[in-house]
């Protein structure tokens, strides 16, 4: 056992040496968009070509490094920036969830959600709320699991147990959400864009896969009670360290009103976009009287965004954060600030991903993947399964969700439409497979702070500890979601509105 232990660890430890050797992902795009350059110049010289599926046009590979490539490097530049459908996406939905995290609406949610909960409840509830705090973004990571494990303590349960079923919820239940989030919008757009390279008329939506995200919760908040009280649990015993004092937020205790008022706000607001949809000849419907396609879900963005404008603007009013409308931009101005990083990345995603598709390279890979694919027999649901895998792998060596589908997403969208299947399908087989492993690759960014808060209770912890916690976790929500991608498969359950496995 000890022998197989050590073997694990030195595992571990070559993927931690490897993955620190990545460059930053911003740094790491701009190489691609370069390699993109030389791949182009090195195919256009044995004149390379490719027979559109769509069209039955014959395109060569076109040189980046030629005159015509160079005139679009440089004219197309800012136009690639601009024009990238998550970029707008993302932003817009970040003024509102942003907003919420500001004032403290999400802080307190949190809290009061978890702290509220029935102990006999308690371990589904941190996980529940884990997995709902991807609307907060990265903050529900940081917050949830050392509240949980406080929680945990309190009850006379191994505070351990908690932390790890809060992170378990927040870390590896990302991907899912009873909401439409941030991250619905920036997968979409992304898949979008890779979507183009076989049709240009294909649009993911932010709501595309969210029928299994809203059963994924339910599905991953059991299998994570289940795995914190049936394994985890047993596993570390009675605790028998030292107390740890909790930080309570004494600003927020008195937000009871609050909460209570943006609930009230929230629920008026979803109940007049009901009854607008309810109406004859309702403007938020299709022509012919559809929900899909419609305005309403075309639209679904700008919904969310005032959706989360209204809980927030009332909440801060009610809790005196907002006294003014400056209040209000102050806000969402920070909010904007956070994410100055993604903005900075998406620049480098999306001239990779614009040369990719200019050079035609991404129709090549696309057609010649697979009919490579199919020439050894290797399609169905076992060729998605073992995508599940390659990204699950994939994520030991980079971590950033978006980083790493701006990367799979140009080659496999295409590829696998080749293949009838369609692109929000493959998103979905994507998105389980980096939200899975998060919480066992060492490079995840959060696995210091996690570690440092599991030092809090046990003084001897190392990554093994971390490890041999998650782990479980991980093996679970894999399996599980595997499991639950072949039930919609074979039954024939829509994914999302009007999304099935096959276009």
């Amino acid at each position: 056992m000890e022998k197989r232990r050590g073997l694990f660890q030195r595992f571990l430890d070559l993927v931690e040496k490897v993955g620190n050797k990545l460059p930053d992902p911003f740094i790491l795009f701009i190489g691609l968009s370069l390699l993109m350059i030389v791949v182009s110049y090195i195919f256009s010289l044995f004149n390379a070509s490719v027979v559109h599926p769509g069209t039955g046009e014959e395109l060569e590979i076109q040189n980046l490094l030629s005159g015509e490539g160079l005139q679009f490097i440089l004219t197309s530049m800012l136009d690639n920036f601009t024009g990238f459908a998550p970029l707008g996406l993302v932003l817009v939905m970040m003024l509102g969830i942003g907003l919420a995290e500001k004032v403290g609406l999400m802080d307190y949610a949190i809290r009061k959600t978890i702290l509220s909960s029935p102990p006999s409840l308690v371990t589904y509830t941190v996980v529940f709320v884990g997995i709902l705090g991807n609307l907060a973004s990265d903050a529900a990571v940081v917050l949830i699991p050392p509240l949980a494990a406080m929680v945990f303590y309190k009850v006379g349960r191994h505070p351990l147990a908690g932390l790890a079923a809060g992170f378990a919820g927040a870390g590896a239940g990302f991907t899912a959400n009873i909401f439409i989030a941030g991250t619905d919008a920036l997968l979409a757009g992304i898949s979008t864009e890779a979507a183009a390279i076989v049709d240009e008329s294909m649009v993911v939506t932010p709501v595309d896969n969210w029928y299994f995200n809203i059963v994924s919760v339910f599905v991953m908040t059991i299998i994570g009670g289940l795995i914190t009280t049936k394994f985890v649990e047993p596993r570390l015993g009675k605790y028998k360290g030292e107390a740890v004092e909790d930080e309570e937020n004494e600003e927020l205790q008195n937000g009871g009103k609050g909460f209570r008022n943006s609930i009230i706000a929230g629920l008026s607001y979803i109940a007049l976009i009901v009854i607008v949809i309810s109406l004859p000849n309702s403007p938020l419907r299709g022509e012919d009287g559809s929900i899909v396609p419609s305005p309403f879900l075309d639209g679904i963005i700008p919904i969310v965004l005032f959706f989360f404008i209204i809980v927030a603007v009332t909440f801060g009013i009610t809790v005196g954060r907002i006294k003014t409308g400056k209040d209000v931009s102050d806000y969402m101005a920070e909010s904007m600030k956070d994410m100055s990083s993604y903005i900075v990345l998406v620049f480098a995603i999306a001239q990779f991903i614009a040369y990719f598709n200019w050079s035609n390279l991404g129709t090549w890979v696309a057609v010649n993947g697979a009919d490579y694919l199919k020439d050894i027999n290797f399609t169905g649901i076992w060729l998605i399964i073992g995508y599940i895998i390659f990204t699950a792998l994939m994520n030991f060596l980079i971590t950033s969700g978006s980083a790493k589908w701006a990367i799979e997403a140009p080659v496999f969208i295409p590829m696998f439409m080749q293949l009838g299947y369609h692109p929000a399908f493959t998103q979905v087989a994507y998105r389980v497979a980096d939200s899975s492993t998060n919480i066992i690759t060492p490079l995840f960014p959060y696995m210091v702070i996690i570690l440092a808060f599991i030092k809090k209770y046990d003084k001897k912890a190392s990554i093994g500890t971390y490890i041999s916690l998650m782990l479980p976790y991980s093996i679970a929500f894999l399996t599980t979601w595997v499991i639950l991608i072949l039930v919609f498969y074979y039954s024939g359950l829509p994914f999302g509105p009007g999304i099935y496995p096959f276009l």
